[in-house]
């Protein structure tokens, strides 16, 4: 699946960079559900879609040249918890993170889907601003496995900061590092308040769905 996805995508790129004129790449629009999922489209067919980048800002604020896929060419895939495991476990063993803690993060991020993009105009799985990903040496931020090692590589360098506290280095990832580091604690925003509740709760969930007797009561029913 993750290599049907990558080649896609950079079929994609090829051909937008040859046939797509320049303004077909201009808008990119934005939504966030009830259930807190994001969606990414270049076509607003949901009035609560608000235009947050484009193309062209993207390739401004990345400083080198960038072309946004189109969702529409990707109807046929659904992103899901699963889709990006190999790569999660390949690039989380690279750095020494739990790569439940980064698929945690991934969900409560993006939701799985390589397409987001935020308001703020943070981009990709990991919703990477610009400024980071470049940090982070990043090429392609909607390239799943940039993104993730992008996003994976920045949250090693925060629990090197914050001493491996997994809550203070969240609030770091949201907020921002030197705020967490001026304070010297978790800042009182309700938005990283939320999203730290948020990551937690799914790194518990996926800690659970991986622990050895879960797996072990599943193949004893199964064999029932």
């Amino acid at each position: 699946m993750i290599n049907r996805l990558a080649l896609k995508h950079i079929m994609v790129l090829v051909l937008l960079t040859v046939l797509t004129p320049c303004s077909a790449l201009a808008a990119i629009y934005t939504f966030v559900d009830e259930s807190g999922a994001i969606h990414f489209s270049n076509v607003p067919s949901d009035p609560r879609y608000q235009p947050v980048i484009g193309a062209k800002s993207a390739s401004s604020a990345l400083g080198r040249s960038i072309y946004v896929p189109q969702r529409s060419q990707f109807q046929d895939w659904e992103p899901s918890e699963d889709s990006y495991e190999p790569i999660i476990r390949l690039v989380a063993r690279r750095f020494q993170v739990d790569p439940r803690l980064v698929k945690a993060i991934i969900k409560a991020e993006s939701n799985f889907d390589y397409l987001a993009v935020s308001r703020k105009g943070a981009l990709g799985l990991m919703q990477l601003m610009p400024d980071t990903a470049n940090e982070m040496q990043v090429l392609d931020p909607f390239n799943p496995e940039d993104n993730i090692n992008g996003g994976t590589r920045y949250l090693r360098k925060l629990l090197g900061i914050f001493s491996g506290d997994i809550k203070l280095s969240l609030a770091a990832y949201n907020a921002g590092p030197t705020k967490v580091m001026q304070i010297g604690r978790i800042p009182r925003y309700p938005e990283t308040l939320n999203y730290i509740r948020k990551v937690l709760y799914n790194y518990k969930q996926f800690k659970a769905a991986s622990s050895p007797h879960k797996k072990w009561a599943k193949v004893a029913y199964d064999k029932r």
